[in-house]
């Protein structure tokens, strides 16, 4: 079989629906298989473009998201939309066209050193220099862009390994040596944490980006009401929580709004999931949350401490960590608390002047009146804070932006 037509059958197997891209001469043997494939290719007019909407559709859907583009320029103009997937946690996978093998090193046309170029911006990235070696690539690859902290994977393909003739033989199972993300967070650690929340009287979730990547709304809004604590969310979290539950206070930070800032500044716990702590949540890290202990949970280690002091950290996935301390904590009333923060609710609500000109904040208003269940997409600037405000989002998914 052609090495071509094995990468579109694997990928197939795979479960892929959509491709996004651009064809060009050093890829122009995989775009020749995607004839005969039920995959259907979505063409764009750049790169960037393509690996955008291979990232909103992974954000969208909870898939992977494929693009792909050409060598050389078609390979160098991937490189924003990759670092954005990159710093955002998506799961995609970038292929992309080199110059045959024979010609790599020789400044040929439209060579460029891709692997080198984007190894700062993936989560992983292969050149196929073997063409027994293609198969077991992209099973690694679609194993390691989900996985752990998710995030985009390259693999760069020398036109002569689309062409050359392989045998079939796409592996079930991958194993990578040095590879196994940890999903279960440390027993005493938990422990720990639910001991924390059952002792605070002024309780926050902070809930992250995280939380959408594993799936664990579900798991939220129980923890959520079973404590019961405020959660607020960053920028990446919205849409995590549904903005229509009483004990849900938006999104924080640079941005948000007074009464979820007044919550994390004045609470005694912090249980931050899924997060960065970014400086456009935190503000002045010496300053933040100054009266709380904080509990961090992460998939990521090198998250945990890297911004904020942390008292409880806790490695693992969120969905199976919420879950586990579900098991331990037991309701607890908060009556002052919960009082204090509907006070600055009610006293400090989100408002614009209406002064009978058309704002963009009405508009958006509107359209959630109009469409409260439709998907939201920002650009990044005032419209995406905006939306952030003043779209109230009911379910997961329902707000994509880069934060």
């Amino acid at each position: 079989m052609r090495g071509a037509d094995a990468i579109v059958k694997a990928f197939e197997e795979e479960g892929v629906k959509n491709i996004f891209g651009i064809p060009g001469g050093a890829i122009i043997e995989v775009y020749d298989a995607l004839y005969d494939s039920s995959i259907s290719h979505i063409l764009m007019r750049h790169e960037q473009a393509a690996v955008h909407a291979a990232d909103g559709y992974a954000r969208a859907s909870g898939k992977v998201g494929v693009a792909f583009a050409t060598s050389g320029p078609g390979a160098t103009n991937t490189v924003t939309g990759i670092t954005t997937a990159y710093m955002d946690s998506s799961p995609i996978i970038v292929v992309t066209g080199q110059v045959p093998r024979s010609l790599i090193g020789n400044d040929a046309f439209q060579e460029a050193d891709t692997t080198g170029i984007t190894m700062p911006v993936t989560k992983h990235n292969y050149i196929v220099t073997d063409p027994s070696e293609l198969l077991s690539t992209i099973k690694e690859a679609f194993y390691i862009a989900p996985t752990g902290r998710p995030g985009p994977v390259l693999i760069d393909l020398p036109k002569d390994i689309t062409a050359a003739e392989i045998e079939y033989n796409y592996p079930k199972k991958v194993q990578i040596p040095g590879y196994k993300p940890k999903t279960k967070g440390h027993p005493k650690q938990i422990r720990r944490a639910a001991e924390l929340i059952m002792e605070a009287e002024r309780p926050v979730i902070l809930a992250g980006g995280g939380i959408i990547l594993s799936n664990a709304s579900e798991e939220l809004i129980k923890l959520a009401e079973s404590i019961p604590a405020f959660v607020v969310t960053t920028l990446m979290g919205k849409s995590s929580f549904p903005e229509n539950h009483p004990l849900c206070l938006g999104f924080v930070g640079m941005h948000g709004s007074k009464y979820a800032n007044y919550a994390l500044t004045e609470c005694d716990l912090v249980i931050a999931i899924g997060t960065r702590f970014s400086d456009r949540t935190t503000g002045r890290v010496d300053s933040f949350a100054p009266y709380a202990k904080i509990i961090h949970i992460d998939i990521d280690p090198a998250e945990i401490g890297k911004n904020v002091r942390v008292d409880v950290p806790i490695v693992g996935d969120a969905k199976e960590i919420i879950r586990e301390i579900l098991k331990i904590i037991k309701y607890k009333k908060r009556k002052e608390w919960e009082e204090m923060v509907n006070r600055w609710r009610t006293k400090y609500p989100l408002r614009y002047r209406n002064d009978g000109k058309l704002k963009p904040q009405y508009v958006i208003e509107k359209i959630f009146e109009i469409e409260p269940d439709t998907i939201v997409t920002t650009e990044v600037g005032q419209n995406q804070m905006w939306a952030a405000q003043y779209f109230r989002t009911k379910y997961p998914r329902q707000f994509i932006s880069s934060g």
